[in-house]
């Protein structure tokens, strides 16, 4: 198979969707790799790293678009890269479709096999491919919102960790998964006063086991959710419904309640956000105000730092990526159950129901598209 590697536009996006290790693996199981110049730039990873490992570099993504039997990309293709998709052709990326209805329509008419690594499962009910972005995206939110909290950006002035003789910060952290969890560790690490809240009484119990008294872990209610929004310095807003749109827990009434200068890091912004204020923003301008409440809603967190989050991605997708090159994508879909929940839209339907269901689509089962 030919296997395509463009180059990440994205605002400040540097990863990459194939490391030269992993085009190496490809390559040795005697696939082709087109890689588009500078492409790994943001990882440190040369042209000629590409060259040495047998892939081959191609000056523009129209070539690699046009010649590529699978794309592999980090983030969702951009409205002009989406023009370039060809009916029959695999798309391989984290897709995010719930909130955004124009990536999908697009999509749709492409024709396009797309298999979004955000809804791929494992045997333990997980998201594995998502797994390791929201580790660094949980991780990286308490950094985002230590420095929201300077009062140089509009924030209330804090300090995470405080110092002997003044408290330590509030931070309560919505969502105890993947995301909720790194923030809660990195937050504890940093000695603020963290706070998260959850409604899986066996989540609530297992992050209680394990930060004992270093955190207080709540199960939550309207009441508890509404008292400690309007007392915390700093929320991460880390929930999650695989494949769907993330709920609105903050609304703006809620945030009239809050200290002038707090912060909201919104980290499930790539599927709408949990804070009912929440849109968008990039890494040239991270941050805004609304309601006195200052706003981190970057939507590629992981892409600031790139070399870890595409070495970290590519340990979980590479797997997927060499089964659907060896196998063909149906086959491969059809060997595995779990890649299958991957699938996302095929031959102009859409076969995610999270997704058909959110922006009002007919639902293909997956099942039925390798049938």
């Amino acid at each position: 198979m030919l296997i395509g590697v463009p180059k990440e536009i994205k605002n400040h996006e540097y990863r990459v969707g194939m490391t030269p290790e992993s085009a190496l693996d490809a390559v040795h199981r005697g696939h082709q790799v087109l890689v588009e110049t500078n492409a790994g730039d943001g990882i440190g990873a040369t042209d000629d790293d590409y060259r040495a490992v047998g892939a081959t570099v191609v000056a523009t993504p129209a070539e690699v678009f046009a010649k590529a039997d699978m794309i592999i990309k980090v983030k969702e293709p951009q409205a002009h890269e989406r023009k370039m998709l060809r009916e029959g052709q695999i798309l391989y990326t984290y897709l995010h479709l719930a909130p955004d209805p124009e990536q999908t329509k697009d999509l749709i008419a492409s024709g396009a096999i797309c298999i979004a690594y955000e809804t791929v499962t494992d045997a333990q009910g997980g998201l594995p491919l998502l797994k390791p972005m929201s580790q660094v995206a949980g991780r990286m939110s308490i950094q985002a919102g230590a420095h929201a909290l300077e009062k140089v950006n509009g924030g209330r002035g804090v300090l995470i960790g405080g110092v002997p003789g003044v408290g330590a910060a509030k931070v309560l952290v919505l969502g105890g998964g993947v995301v909720g969890f790194n923030a809660a560790q990195m937050a504890v690490g940093m000695f603020a006063n963290v706070t998260v809240l959850d409604r899986s009484p066996m989540v609530v119990e297992r992050l209680a086991t394990h930060f004992e008294s270093r955190a207080r872990i709540l199960y939550s209610t309207r009441a508890i959710l509404a008292d400690h929004v309007a007392n915390a310095d700093l929320i991460i807003g880390a929930v999650l419904v695989p494949g769907a749109a993330a709920p609105k827990l903050v609304t703006r009434d809620m945030l009239k309640t809050m200290n002038r200068g707090a912060v909201l890091v919104d980290v499930a912004i790539d599927q709408g956000g949990c804070f009912e204020t929440s849109r968008p923003t990039t890494h040239d301008n991270p941050i805004f105000v609304e309601e006195n409440i200052v706003h981190y809603c970057v939507a590629n967190m992981p892409g600031a730092v790139a070399r870890t989050s595409t070495y970290a991605l590519n340990n979980v997708t590479l797997p997927h990526a060499l089964a659907i090159a060896d196998k063909g994508w149906k086959q491969a879909l059809k060997d595995d159950p779990f890649l299958r929940d991957g699938l996302n839209i095929w031959n102009g339907k859409v076969t995610c129901e999270p997704v058909a269901r959110e922006l009002g689509y007919d639902y293909l089962p997956a099942e039925e598209a390798i049938s």
